[in-house]
């Protein structure tokens, strides 16, 4: 288990990271949640031993992360720092040997993992030559090479088309079914939702909430009512606010105890209604709320914060 405490860091009059505490268990996929500068990438880096915390502790299984235990993580950071003339196999052999793996066994694990991500064709390109999604690929390779215990992973799903995308996510819920912890920050909160059991969102260097997604969405304060028209028909409701991109598709945010029947009953009164539903705010629409004022207080769903 990763135990993140406390975490505490400034540089000079910026106060990077104040107080973050998370944990990821094995088996877990944990989705690290925050708008740019909020202090994910600090955390990240901590986690790896690549800055010095101010204050704070980073442990796995109770222990200090030492240069043995952190062998067994894989990074992959948002910014990709490979050699651009280097080829494929080439670049994944050396980066095997560099953790400490026999010429042997990086060269098995580099093909193993070429054929997983349908990048076998491509070992002998230059990494210049390649896509970005296929760059994305080999940096994830890069991660998993040593069949880390614990995963860290910072955009992993940038530059992927939707292929790519159902690919990566197949292996990452493979690799957290193998037992791996894996921690994963991603501005795209519709993968996040459909991967992630629990998320930690920060803002300004704080926890400001975190839980099971299905337990925050179900604890929000506010509901969704979708109502969809035959024809475009123009509708405001005074029960809550309205979103349309289309004049026919609506959706209506409003107050946990409204009665959905109501605004139904009004859009039916407006127009010819072909579809409706009812159901929590998206993950998204929790991010922007918990992120979106000023002064929160750390909150908790199904756990402590501390």
């Amino acid at each position: 288990m990763l135990q993140v405490d406390g975490l505490t860091k400034r540089y000079g009059e910026l106060l990077a990271l104040d107080d973050v505490s998370l944990t990821v268990r094995r088996g877990e996929i944990v989705g690290f949640l925050g708008p740019n500068g909020a202090g994910k990438t600090t955390t990240m880096r901590a986690i790896m031993q690549l800055v010095a915390m101010d204050r704070g502790t980073v442990t796995w299984d109770g222990r200090p992360v030492d240069l043995a235990t952190r062998r067994r993580f894989g990074y992959m950071p948002a910014e990709r720092g490979m050699y651009a003339r280097m080829r494929v196999r080439d670049h994944l052999v050396y980066y095997g040997r560099l953790s400490g793996r026999s010429a042997s066994t990086a060269a098995a694990s580099t093909d193993r993992w070429l054929e997983r991500l349908g990048l076998t064709g491509r070992a002998d390109d230059e990494i210049q030559t390649l896509s970005s999604g296929n760059q994305q690929r080999v940096q994830f390779a890069l991660a998993m090479l040593d069949e880390p215990d614990l995963l860290v992973l910072d955009e992993p799903f940038a530059g992927l088309d939707p292929i790519a995308v159902d690919t990566l996510s197949d292996l990452l819920r493979e690799e957290v079914a193998r037992g791996t912890a894996l921690l994963l920050s991603s501005h795209q909160l519709d993968l996040v939702a459909e991967v992630c059991s629990g998320v930690v969102i920060v803002d300004d260097g704080r926890v400001v909430l975190r839980g099971e997604v299905s337990e925050l969405r179900s604890a929000s304060t506010s509901r969704v009512v979708a109502v969809e028209f035959a024809t475009v028909t123009p509708w405001d409701t005074a029960h809550g606010r309205v979103e349309s991109d289309d004049g026919r598709r609506y959706r209506v945010h409003v107050a946990v105890d409204t009665d959905p029947e109501v605004v139904i009953a009004e859009a039916r009164a407006r127009g010819d209604v072909i579809g409706y539903g009812f159901s929590p705010p998206d993950l998204s629409e929790i991010f922007l709320a918990a992120v979106g004022r000023d002064h929160m207080e750390p909150a908790v769903v199904g756990g402590e914060v501390r």
